[in-house]
This record gives structure tokens, sequence and C-alpha cells, in this order.
């Protein structure tokens, strides 16, 4: 069904132009979100949504519309519709996590990120749907079943923010909010050729989402704009003052060929060099230096840091919320394959050991953070640019092993390959879409700063939107 004209417009308005038409009385609350819903029920089959209750939506909505009849408005935020992933906490609606065992979750409060949107004046837009436990990037849930990526249904969206990303890419919600452990918010974003921002771990609260690691969690917004990304973080850090488009003559930015750009597609390759080319028109000086360790870091301090936490972490968030479950009970009713392996490894002889646990922490994850800081000072960069994924989206279905450059190579692993390192570190990073392959399938470049310096990198991610040609739309059937 194509869905074109008047509801076409406002759909694809971003954010920031939605919320100047209602302060300016241009548009009401009740006459977007209908627009949207309107658009949801079309596009039913990308399966973005795991809880999307129009009545609720359209109940705030009119609550909306009518404190603007009485002069006032509700905050910054005002009447904007935001989707959250469904592992973050809502009073008045399930918090299932993408899985069996939480299908009737219910929490007894927000989760303050969702409490700080409120407040701001916004309406939540649904839970959407993610890879189950948030431990996958294709986002085949095997018992919500598959988001679908809105360029090509039978592809994967990514993962695990995926119905996040498929609900801002399709135009379906204008903003989301997902959650990135180790690339889950840029992933998607990549994938479905949008912008997601992962802000440096500790930026935004974690409390009242359901964890996998404290070290390397962190919630992120999905956009279809970094304008809207930064109002949305603004919101969420509590961070006051207007952050501008960074002056892009004579910025330095790191170009780190190993390992980011080794053995990825062709399609990424060609997008991600032609990005470059334009990244050096606006001004900017590239330096080509590599980060060679990183790779090797990553992998003995990664999977151990995150797989020994979600035990703990799982359990703790379970008790808090005053849940007879545990972390045992949750993965015996995992419907997806690849999740049961995973987290069934955890409850097994192939556990993560507590002193393998403690050397990833106290000796790996230092070594890595320390490289990350010589590089930027030793370079003189203010950030490094990559292509987010080493390849396109896959077929739904390819969850194990696909074909990359004529080898068969692991779907996880592949996938998290540019993200994984610099999530460990913690350190901020946002996925911008670089251009379409040949195929019609979105790909993103990633940039990431130091720990802490959120505020730099969307200054310098505003000054690249500016200049950049943008994304066509999805075509969708």
């Amino acid at each position: 069904m194509n869905f074109k004209g008047y509801y076409m417009d406002y759909s694809k308005m971003s954010a920031t132009v939605i919320l100047t038409k209602i302060r300016k009385g241009e548009l009401r609350v009740s006459e977007y979100i209908n627009v949207l819903l309107e658009r949801c029920n079309c596009y039913k089959n990308l399966n973005a949504f795991i809880t999307l209750d129009s009545e609720k939506i359209k109940e705030a909505a009119r609550h909306a519309d009518q404190i603007f009849e009485s002069g006032k408005i509700l905050g910054p935020l005002h009447g904007l519709p935001v989707v959250l992933k469904d592992n973050i906490d809502t009073a008045e609606m399930p918090t299932t996590a993408g899985t069996p065992a939480l299908k009737n979750h219910q929490p007894k409060k927000n989760a303050p990120l969702v409490q700080a949107l409120l407040d701001a004046g916004a309406i939540i837009f649904g839970k959407a749907n993610l890879h189950e436990l948030a431990h996958g990037i294709t986002n085949n849930n095997y018992h919500f079943g598959p988001a679908r990526n809105p360029y090509n249904p039978d592809y994967i969206p990514g993962g695990s923010s995926g119905g996040c990303g498929v609900s801002v890419g399709a135009m379906l919600a204008p903003v989301g909010i997902g959650t990135d452990t180790g690339g889950s918010v840029r992933i998607p974003a990549a994938l479905c050729g949008i912008v997601g921002f992962r802000p440096t771990v500790g930026r935004y609260s974690q409390e009242g989402i359901i964890p996998i690691s404290h070290t390397r969690d962190t919630a992120g917004p999905m956009a279809r704009s970094v304008k809207d990304a930064v109002l949305i973080d603004r919101i969420l850090s509590g961070k006051k003052g207007e952050i501008t488009p960074a002056n892009l003559k004579g910025l330095r930015l790191g170009v780190p060929r190993v390992p980011f750009y080794k053995d990825i597609h062709s399609s990424v390759e060609t997008i991600v060099e032609k990005a470059l080319l334009r990244l050096e028109d606006y001004g900017i000086e590239l330096i080509e230096a590599d980060l060679p360790d990183i790779s090797e870091l990553d992998l003995k301090a990664g999977f151990p840091i995150a797989l020994f936490e979600s035990v703990i972490d799982l359990n703790k968030y379970l008790e808090l919320h005053g849940s007879s479950l545990d972390f045992a009970s949750i993965v015996a009713k995992v419907a997806s394959p690849d999740v049961k392996t995973i987290l069934g490894n955890q409850l097994s002889d192939n556990a993560v050991k507590k002193e393998d646990y403690l050397e990833a922490i106290n000796s790996y994850l230092p070594a890595l953070r320390n490289a990350y800081e010589e590089y930027f000072l030793k370079h003189r960069v203010s950030a490094i640019v990559f292509p987010t994924t080493p390849a396109p989206a896959i077929p739904i279905g390819e969850d194990e092993t696909f074909i990359l450059n004529n080898k068969t190579v692991p779907v996880f692993s592949t996938f998290i390959r540019n993200t994984d390192p610099s999530s460990l570190v913690g350190n901020p990073g946002i996925s911008l879409p670089a251009g379409i392959s040949k195929d019609g399938l979105p790909i993103g470049m990633e940039l990431d700063c130091c720990f802490g310096n959120d505020d730099e990198l969307l200054s310098i991610a505003l000054a690249v939107e500016e200049r950049e040609p943008g994304m066509d739309s999805p075509e969708l059937a």
C-alpha cells in the first residue's frame, strides 16, 4: 500500500519540525498521532512493536491538545511521540524484553529516563520489538516474530534495538529510545538509514532498564536527524545549554584502517570511501593511523565482562522488582536458539569464571581504555570515523553465519566488530547515514569521541549532517 500525500508529509517531518508546528498551533497533536497510527496500521508487516495501545496514545494526544488550548504546554517535548525499546520500564505497559518469561512483567514505576520524557511533555508511543533479552543483532525474535527492515522487509533491521530502528526508519514515529551494550543502537540505526547515538556510559540513568552489563549498558536516542538526537539527549542527560555545529575547517578525524576497514563488504567500502572524500571537501583533515591492538583486547575483555555481569545484573533487576523469577527460570523459557545458547552457557560448566572476569576488568579493559586515550592524544584527533558495520543488512533467517567476501563468517561477532570496542570502554559514538548500497540497503558511518566528550561528538555530527546529501526514504510496499 502506498502512503502518500498529506499524511506522508507529516510522517516524514523531523521531531524538531513537528514540535515547532505544534507550538505555533499549525498542527494538533491528535492530528499528528492519528497520521502515525494509521501508518503503523498500514505497515504492521514490519512488526516494529510488541505493545501499541492506540486508545491510550490517542487519549494522551487529546490531553496535550487540551493543555495547549488552555494556553500552556507540557514541556519542551509537548506532544512528541517517542517509541521505547521493550526492555525499558513503563508503569502503564508491560516490559517484556522480548522474552516469554517476562511477557506479563509489569513494572510498578517508570524508568527515570521514561519519566524525564513524560515530564518534558512526550507521549510514549508503544514498546518496540527487540532481539530477545537484547542479546543479538538480527532482531529475529522467535517469540514475538522478527522485526523487518523498512528498505527490504525480507532483511534484518539490525539489533538488538531493531524495533526502534524500524519505527523511526519507516516513519512510524519520529524518535525512539534504544539500548546499546555492544552496538545495539548504532547497528540498527546504520541498517535502517537513521541516526543512532550511544552516549558515554553513565550520561543517562540505567535504572529501570532490563540489563546485560552495568559496565557496558546505556540507553541511546534513535532519530532521523542529529538535531533530533540532540533534542532528546538534552532531556535524558539533563544537560543545559545549546549544542551548535562545529567548525569543520581543520578538524582532525582519525581513520583507523586497522581494524575498522579490514575485510568489509564492497558496498560498505564504496560508500564509506565516498563519505571520507566528502568529509575532506568539508575541510576536515583525515589522519590515517591504525588502532591495531583493540580487537584482541576487546576479544579478551568484552564477552567475559558482558556474560559474567548478565547473570548478576539480571538477578538484581528481578529482585528489585519483586519478581519470583531469576536468571535460570528466564533462560529456561527463552525462545530464540541463539540467545538460548549464549545464556544457557552461563548456567553450565562453560560459564565465565570469576577469575576470568576479574582479569578482564582489571587488566584487559584498562589496556583497551589506554589504547584509545593514547590514540587520541598521539594523533591529536577529535574523533575517529569508520563504517558502523562491516556489511549491509542480511536476509532474515541467517542467524548464525552469512557470506562476506566469499567467506562464511559468524553473524553476531562480525556485525559488532566495529561497534564493540568503544562500547566496552564506555566511549560515545554516533552512527550517521552514509548512503545506499546498489541493492537498496542503507550503510552507516560512525564517529566516536573520547569518554565524556559527548557534546563535542554531537557538535561534529551536527556540522557533518548540515553538509551531507541526505538519504532517500524507503519505498514501502
